[in-house]
């Protein structure tokens, strides 16, 4: 039951309706073209109009949800616990500096403020990052700076960097600089989260190709865990925690890495 279910879970991607939602065949037989600016253009322009009403949606506490969208939201959910759960542990979280790259709604860096961290979240989408403001002023939080930038242009130095379901969005050829990217910016923690490259799942979302939905959506890149653990030991960094979350429609790889 879990293979037809996961099965499922890939072919229902290309509706756009679950956690990561692969190229239809057209944008496939064009994406060798296509540049990295591109990829960040399109997920720009869906995740500010289209993409944020969806995901804006499941990120909330909304009841207007279906099945499939409800199951993305409790995996979604789980990876958040895990990083929260870890962090807890340390109880030292208090006072330090975080920045959450691709922070979404919020759904991290909010926790993570009224932990009492000094938060600075960015997201390269203007709808996404006023919301996820919108929301923290709602609950009267005061040390987290939300504003707009993608991946690449954001800048500082912080005590932990986090980089939540984003890299579905970096071509292969991209991840590790992306990777080196988030360790620049980290002086002691990187927590990270990707869609595995493995067989299986590659198998799966290849299938999910040949059924693509009548929505535009962005195109999704899974990642070989081992190129990703490369790129964190060749920043200085060593995997100290790592989790996997698989519900029937979202499938995220965690893993903490620490400066050596």
């Amino acid at each position: 039951m879990k293979t037809i279910g996961t099965l499922f879970t890939l072919l229902s991607l290309s509706t756009n309706v679950a956690a990561f939602a692969p190229a239809t065949v057209s944008q496939r037989s064009s994406s060798a073209l296509l540049s990295t600016v591109d990829d960040k253009t399109e997920v720009r322009e869906y995740f500010n109009t289209e993409g944020f009403n969806r995901w804006n949606k499941i990120y909330s506490e909304s009841d207007d949800v279906n099945s499939v969208q409800m199951d993305i939201r409790t995996g979604h959910g789980q990876t958040i616990q895990k990083i929260l759960n870890w962090i807890a542990a340390d109880g030292d979280i208090a006072g330090k500096t975080v920045c959450d790259c691709g922070c979404g709604v919020g759904s991290l860096a909010i926790p993570l403020a009224q932990m009492g961290a000094k938060l600075s979240a960015s997201d390269i989408s203007d709808s996404m990052a006023n919301e996820a403001a919108r929301r923290a002023k709602e609950l009267g939080i005061e040390n987290a700076d939300f504003y707009t930038s993608d991946l690449e242009s954001v800048t500082g130095k912080y005590d932990t960097v986090t980089c939540v379901d984003v890299a579905i969005h970096y071509p292969t050829e991209k991840m590790s600089e992306m990777v080196t990217h988030l360790c620049s910016l980290a002086d002691e923690r990187v927590i990270i989260s990707f869609a595995p490259k493995t067989w299986y799942y590659v198998f799966l979302k290849k299938v999910g190709e040949l059924f693509p939905g009548p929505s535009k959506t962005t195109r999704a890149y899974l990642h070989e865990e081992e190129a990703v653990r490369a790129a964190l030991t060749k920043a200085g960094f060593k995997v100290e925690r790592e989790e996997m979350t698989a519900t029937n429609f979202y499938f995220s790889r965690l893993l903490e890495a620490k400066r050596v």
